[in-house]
């Protein structure tokens, strides 16, 4: 276990000199020349969607890729996990968190944090004990927001479980190890306290408080406390934030830019503030009698999504690496991608052609076959319009698979905004590497049209995995599909 404490000294955010001593090593206008070219684009776009043609559109773009000019082949550098650390209302450490999923356990229940019985939404999946102890020192986690101490904990825990103690961490190159776990929320806490000090006096306020606020800040103090040179940045994409962390740190790797990377998402938005923004756009659930049945993907009577907290880590590294240094491989990542659909601020694509497309260059970038998908971890958030959309994309893609199973942990623990992706991306490493997939939990009346063949029941099934796809989406039409399978 990599100490926290050597490294958490001081709040000037110096470098770790323990582990750093061997290491001395015109943007045009959006609508410019582009424009002519935009309006002829969007124009297609609009006579496709009016005569329902947006899935043409797919086609043929997929079929302009396929046929464009092909470079040569290079060896691919291979990218497997070693390592995995959560924080969860379930859980914090990656086995009690899938034990809990395969027995159809349920994280959300009243909030406890503060007072919100005037508030329409009175539930979440809120992480009720949570300790920092031996991970972050005091005085700095008597400072930081929940996102980032979700985040440096789970960070640390990944590395622990990936077997990287000091004495292995002094073996690694740290130019070469890298951080890029992001969050789509950043230290709300934090900077609210800032306006209400402010309010008072602008000497009031924490010194600290935009550093701990921004959401880049989570990596950079990971890296700096484990001296890791490497890529270092955060991504904030939504709730896509996870998997656009995830696919960019496996291309560092790839690109041979880095051998290690810790990579995933964290967020605490479970505040007053949060809460209540999200009730002002009408997205949660106000199922309050009945906490634990709330979130309910595909069901037909679900009313909107649960808030949940917490983060996902995993630790990313070049398959040579790991095996030089005899670390277990949990799964392979075989590729990824992402789009935006171009339609809504907060609503999904009537066509699903942003996800679509997403898939379909998920399987090219993975050089897999849609066949070979037989499981899928879905995003489905218990949004009306949302897990449809979704569902009718995977039919889409994968529908003639009769092997496919489909589920949504998001049914058990809620939707951790930006952390969403890595946590089901844990998920989705821990049914490959069991054999067991979690149950989808209140799905007591599917939504019409909605074949209950694809999806998981209500108990834990046994799935011999092939590869397996993680989706993940966001307010903006950011989306992200991810691809692991079994280490051969």
């Amino acid at each position: 276990m990599v100490a926290a404490s050597s490294c958490y000294a001081y709040l000037d955010f110096r470098p770790c000199h323990h582990y750093n001593n061997n290491n001395h090593i015109a943007l045009s206008s959006l609508f410019g020349s582009n424009t002519v070219s935009l309006n002829r684009n969007q124009s297609r776009l609009n006579r496709a969607t009016s005569s329902g043609g947006a899935m043409a559109i797919v086609a043929m773009d997929m079929k302009k890729e396929e046929t464009g000019n092909k470079k040569p082949p290079v060896e691919k550098r291979r990218v497997v996990v070693t390592g995995m650390g959560v924080e969860t209302s379930l859980g914090h450490d990656p086995n009690t968190f899938y034990d809990n999923l395969l027995q159809g356990n349920s994280g959300i229940s009243h909030i406890d944090d503060f007072d919100c019985s005037d508030f329409p939404t009175r539930i979440a999946g809120e992480i009720k004990s949570f300790s920092t102890e031996g991970w972050v020192a005091p005085k700095l986690s008597r400072r930081m927001d929940k996102f980032m101490l979700y985040l440096l904990t789970a960070g640390k825990k990944a590395l622990a479980d990936g077997g990287v103690t000091e004495q292995v961490m002094a073996e690694f190159d740290k130019a070469r190890c890298g951080v890029l776990i992001g969050s789509a929320m950043g230290g709300m806490k934090v900077f609210h306290e800032a306006i209400q000090a402010l309010k008072i006096s602008y000497k009031k306020m924490n010194p600290f408080c935009v550093p701990l606020a921004t959401t880049n800040m989570g990596s950079a103090m990971l890296a700096i406390d484990l001296g890791w040179m490497g890529p270092n940045y955060s991504i904030s994409s939504a709730c896509a934030t996870s998997n656009f962390c995830i696919l960019n740190s496996a291309n560092h790797i790839i690109k041979g830019e880095a051998d290690v990377m810790l990579c995933g998402g964290s967020d605490a938005a479970i505040i007053p503030i949060g809460l209540a923004g999200f009730m002002a756009c009408r997205a949660l659930s106000q199922r309050n009698s009945d906490p634990a049945k709330a979130s309910r993907p595909w069901d037909s009577n679900r009313d909107g999504f649960v808030i949940g907290e917490g983060a996902g880590v995993l630790l990313l590294e070049e398959l040579e690496h790991a095996k030089k240094r005899g670390a277990t491989i949990y799964a392979e990542f075989l590729g990824g991608s992402f789009t935006c659909d171009a339609y809504h601020m907060t609503e999904p694509h009537p066509d699903g052609a942003g996800v679509v497309i997403c898939i379909e260059r998920a399987l090219a970038h993975a050089g897999i076959s849609k066949e070979q998908i037989n499981y899928v971890n879905a995003h489905a958030t218990s949004t009306p319009a949302g897990d449809l959309k979704e569902y009718k994309a995977l039919v889409h893609c994968f529908g003639q698979n009769p092997e496919l199973k489909v589920n949504s942990t998001k049914s058990m623990i809620g939707h951790l905004l930006g952390a969403a992706g890595a946590v089901e991306a844990v998920a989705t490493v821990q049914a490959i590497r069991t054999g067991w997939v979690h149950p989808n939990i209140n799905l007591d009346n599917p939504e019409n049209g909605v074949d209950i063949k694809l999806l998981v029941g209500p108990k834990k099934e046994r799935l011999n995995i092939k590869a397996a796809l993680s989706n993940s989406f966001g307010f903006g039409g950011h989306n992200s599909s991810i691809i692991f399978a079994p280490y051969k």
